[in-house]
């Protein structure tokens, strides 16, 4: 009796000790998903990459006639136009990243440089160290003619040590 008893328990706690089936650890990280602003519309576009930078595109405004910050509000020339968008450094360097070099490309082919007062307004960044594996959000801003419509971002990574110029940027449709 005291046999069988020790065959029991011993069955009994070498199936209790069988492992239970592992789930795979997540290969993505999950963001919670943020409100869009009341003026802009969310993009769902696929990443493009310049060099080891990422881009990806999230949100946009345009016809903005002014923008506010804290101490003024700016009027637009003509319309501003805001681009929300992600960096990601996909590299083993860093990267010297400067938003002056993104262009907004309108539907007929004009390209223009972000609008610096508007950015100070904002208060977006200038220049900034992408280091390896760093994901960064912000906006971008320009003053387009009012006829004009934005038709994509010239995006530009920074340096790298395969294009140490960067002169060459990557044309993301909006």
């Amino acid at each position: 009796m005291k046999l069988r008893l020790l065959a029991v328990v011993v069955l009994a706690l070498a199936a209790g000790c069988e492992a239970a089936p592992s789930t795979p650890a997540p290969t993505t990280y999950e963001l919670p998903p943020r409100q869009v602003r009341p003026d802009e519309t969310a993009l769902k576009l696929p990443p493009a990459k310049n060099g080891d930078t990422e881009f990806t595109l999230i949100g946009l405004a345009a016809g903005l006639p002014s923008i506010t910050g804290s101490h003024t509000e700016f009027p637009a020339k003509g319309q501003f136009v805001r681009l929300r968008l992600v960096v990601t450094n996909s590299g083993t360097s860093s990267v010297l990243f400067d938003t002056g070099r993104q262009l907004l490309v309108d539907d007929q082919g004009g390209t223009h440089p972000p609008e610096e007062q508007a950015m100070v307004i904002k208060r977006q960044p200038r220049q900034f160290d992408l280091g390896h594996g760093v994901r960064i959000e912000f906006d971008l801003y320009w003053d387009i003619p009012k006829d004009r419509k934005p038709a994509s971002l010239r995006a530009f990574g920074g340096p790298s040590i395969t294009d140490m110029k960067n002169v060459t940027g990557t044309d993301v449709k909006l």
